[in-house]
């Protein structure tokens, strides 16, 4: 494709420096910044995260920790007493 872009002069002449640097066409050079530009906004990074533990009994017993309905409602009748009484 080509296509006509307007840059600052100084903008410019730096990416053209970096080009010649790397041995590379100033398309090319231009090619690849905006192939990485893209690339970097599409691709979220992962970032490392700390594992949170606790110590204790772990979970009541008879709650199935897929059915969070029942682990609110244990939880609740645990601060708040049980609301049928």
């Amino acid at each position: 494709m080509r296509t006509t872009i307007i840059l600052e002069d100084e903008l410019g002449e730096r990416l053209r420096k970096q080009a010649r640097q790397d041995g590379k066409s100033f398309s090319a050079f231009l090619a690849d910044a905006g192939r990485r530009a893209l690339e970097s906004r599409s691709s979220p990074r992962k970032t490392a995260f700390a594992l949170i533990t606790f110590r204790g009994d772990g979970t009541f017993a008879g709650i199935d920790l897929d059915k969070t309905n029942e682990i609110i409602a244990t939880e609740d009748r645990t601060f708040y007493g049980d609301p049928v009484k």
